[in-house]
């Protein structure tokens, strides 16, 4: 009754007379009638109006105390890591007579390179995550050749010096779905992933007497999970890969009867700095590789591959959640 009796008060201060008065008062004319219904309904709106507005004020004033927050559907997140990358193995050879090489031993691979990874991650609903992911992976070196080395047919003889290229990014297209949505410290998700590789891999002679280039662009698809482990409210461990062994021709379609595989695991601390910061130290294992002949080889190339490697990176990143 309180809140009635304010509310009527209200409406005569407005619109100065008391709506008994105004029925007492017999209006001369029917414009004076006319602004008589006009100011009772006007009345009646801003009580109506008024009303509305307490109650909202009043379902928001709980929620806030009893810790209840809308969240959208979408949540999108920024991830970026950087550090360095080490050769564990790596081993190529082009053509059938060609050298088996090995990037560590003989081709300038045994040092430590720069690595970066940025990725962007959209969560939909929280069971659902989709990630674009790019990783550059480009090493260039200078060797002095203790013996001959043998590319496609062509003779990089010993003595000599080469400078290399291999050129590996790669784009990566992820979906992930929340197996364990009810579980209080542990998230499990699963899911796939398609992954562009951008190849290029090179000899060149120091004074330009040969070169041999091998290019591709493919399509692999793989499996992915990631699970989640939080420690406390402010740290959590994380575990994630994306992976897959198959006939690559079987796969993709392509002509290429090759056989490869791709493994990227990963095992991250994470500490959550604010609600939308968190940093991370992450430790890797990329590896993989491919082997086969190719139906359509284009010369000096019989189409004869053999590319295996095996990488792994220490890095420290953060995530931003806009």
């Amino acid at each position: 009754m309180g809140l009635i009796s304010f509310i009527e008060g209200a409406g005569k201060k407005l619109f100065g007379k008391d709506e008994k008065v105004q029925q007492a008062q017999t209006p001369k004319t029917k414009t004076e009638l006319l602004k008589a219904e006009m100011k009772i309904h006007l009345v009646k709106n801003f009580g109506a109006l008024l009303l509305m507005t307490i109650m909202s004020i009043n379902v928001i004033a709980q929620n806030t105390r009893t810790g209840y927050v809308i969240e959208p559907d979408y949540k999108l997140t920024a991830v970026a890591e950087m550090g360095f990358i080490g050769v564990l193995g790596h081993k190529v050879k082009f053509g059938n007579n060609g050298t088996y090489f090995d990037y560590k031993k003989d081709g300038g691979q045994d040092v430590l390179f720069p690595i970066i990874r940025p990725s962007l991650e959209l969560e939909y609903k929280k069971r659902n995550t989709f990630i674009f992911l790019y990783q550059p992976l480009t090493i260039a070196s200078q060797v002095y050749l203790d013996k001959d080395l043998i590319v496609d047919n062509l003779v990089y003889p010993a003595t000599s010096s080469v400078k290399l290229l291999y050129n590996f990014p790669f784009y990566r297209f992820s979906y992930l779905r929340d197996v364990l949505p009810n579980a209080k410290k542990l998230d499990f998700a699963i899911g796939g992933t398609i992954q562009i590789r951008n190849a290029t891999i090179s000899f060149e002679s120091l004074d330009g007497s040969g070169y041999r280039t091998n290019r591709d662009v493919g399509i692999v698809p793989a499996l992915k999970i990631r699970s989640k482990y939080t420690v406390n409210p402010w740290s959590y461990l994380e575990l994630e890969a994306d992976g897959i062994y198959a006939p690559v021709s079987y796969l993709n379609g392509s002509s290429t009867e090759i056989v490869g595989a791709i493994l990227d695991a990963s095992v991250r601390g994470g500490i959550k700095l604010t609600d939308n910061v968190h940093s991370f130290l992450n430790l890797r294992y990329l590896g993989g590789g491919a082997v086969g002949t190719s139906k359509n080889p284009q010369g000096p190339s019989d189409g004869y591959v053999k590319n295996w490697l095996h990488f792994g990176t220490v890095s420290a990143g953060f995530k931003y959640g806009f």
